[in-house]
């Protein structure tokens, strides 16, 4: 009798079929519906990020732009001011040599008047009168030195404008060539594209590099720059003119104003005494200062070697006393007592040492200022010297004229004769 063969296993119910199939279908649904709602929030960030992307690309590229815009601007003044430098330069250069051969030009002039002096010196007896001829030959001598000395000052600042011309010149051209390499650099960055061959990921490119600037300074500095330009290419243009000026005149000054020097001389004198005078007192009273000093920091370096030694006795005590036994390690009077002594004398040492370096600056200010005083003192003493022998030059005059043996000076290319005074003598 044949039998009926069962599966073995769970058997589901019919309800149960049904829920599985409606909860699968539930489930797809859903998740459909994830999926669309994240496809539309993909899309919608794609779009916003594109479009955040494409703008901040353009806000760039147009910073960029304005970036070239206002260094090219700052890169054109700056080219015309160089060239206006370098006219200034060649300007300025082409009056101080005409100075300088105007200088030149005095010696022949120097040379003639002098030894017309010196000739007429030769009169003797009731001939030897100061003539009309021989007080147009003194003034002639007089404004021509003092048109040499003005020439000469005129030339120095010349040349005093010259290199600060030069200097202005340096950061003009530094600046230029600084921001064509800028311009340089921004254009590069105007080239690049997504496309580009030459673009790649870069290590912390938000960084801020070493030696960056605010724009106000960088602003700050081109109009500096400018504004140098500008200021010293007035200076030559008003310098030039000056010096134009002194080549033309010649200034009239007679008798009065060799009394004047003569005067002038000897007060400069008076004046370089007692100067040093003042100087020799200020120099003794320094010197007693920096002896008195120099033992007060003897004292001071005794008086910390002193309370170290204490120290170091506050310290070995305490020292000593962290090997009592057991119970007997408290902190008695004794131990306060003694940490209180190493905080006072370390308070004290502190204080000694402050006052020792304060001495010691106060000790090398005094030596510094004996340098000077002595230093003035050489100063003012060979000043005063050189007013001596400029007097001593002045007996000359006494001399009589056929004993005065000229002497060539190499630098004016005119003989040592007698001026002034002497000459009119």
């Amino acid at each position: 009798m044949a039998s009926l063969s069962v599966k073995p296993g769970q058997r589901y119910t019919l309800p149960d079929w049904q829920n599985n199939s409606l909860l699968i279908s539930a489930n797809a649904e859903q998740q459909r519906y994830n999926s669309h709602h994240v496809r539309q929030e993909g899309r919608a960030l794609r779009n916003e990020t594109g479009n955040q992307a494409k703008w901040d690309e353009h806000n760039s590229r147009t910073h960029l732009k304005d970036r070239i815009t206002t260094v090219d601007r700052w890169r054109e003044a700056l080219a015309r001011y160089l060239t206006e430098i370098d006219s200034e330069i060649d300007a300025l250069t082409k009056v101080k040599e005409a100075a300088e051969n105007a200088i030149q030009e005095k010696n022949l002039w120097l040379d003639v008047a002098i030894e017309c002096l010196t000739l007429r010196e030769s009169r003797r007896d009731i001939d030897v009168v100061r003539d009309p001829v021989e007080e147009e030959l003194l003034r002639e001598v007089k404004v021509i030195e003092k048109t040499k000395r003005e020439l000469q000052q005129r030339v120095d600042d010349a040349f005093k404008q010259l290199c600060l011309l030069k200097e202005a010149r340096q950061l003009v051209e530094l600046d230029l060539q600084h921001k064509m390499e800028a311009l340089e650099l921004d254009r590069l960055c105007m080239s690049f594209n997504p496309t580009s061959g030459n673009i790649s990921f870069k290590v912390n490119p938000t960084r801020i590099p070493d030696g960056s600037t605010a724009l106000s300074e960088w602003e700050q500095n081109s109009r500096c720059n400018k504004e140098r330009a500008e200021a010293e290419i007035k200076a030559s243009v008003d310098l030039r003119g000056a010096i134009k000026l002194s080549i033309a005149q010649t200034n009239n000054e007679l008798e009065a104003q060799r009394i004047a020097t003569e005067f002038a001389l000897r007060k400069r004198m008076r004046d370089m005494e007692a100067a040093l005078n003042e100087l020799r007192w200020q120099e003794q009273n320094t010197l007693e200062e920096i002896a008195e000093m120099e033992e007060e920091i003897r004292k001071l370096e005794e008086e910390i070697h002193k309370r170290t030694l204490d120290l170091k006795v506050a310290h070995t005590r305490l020292e000593t006393r962290t090997y009592r036994p057991h119970i007997e390690l408290c902190r008695d009077k004794a131990q306060y007592g003694l940490t209180d002594e190493v905080q006072q004398l370390e308070g004290i040492i502190r204080a000694l040492q402050q006052k020792r370096t304060e001495s010691q600056d106060a000790l090398d200010a005094l030596y510094r200022q004996l340098h000077r005083i002595q230093t003035d003192m050489g100063y003012k003493t060979n000043s005063l010297q050189l007013d001596n022998k400029c007097m001593d030059t002045r007996r000359k005059l006494v001399i009589p004229v056929e004993k005065f043996e000229p002497e060539v000076d190499a630098v004016n290319r005119t003989r040592d004769l007698p001026r002034n005074n002497q000459l009119e003598l």
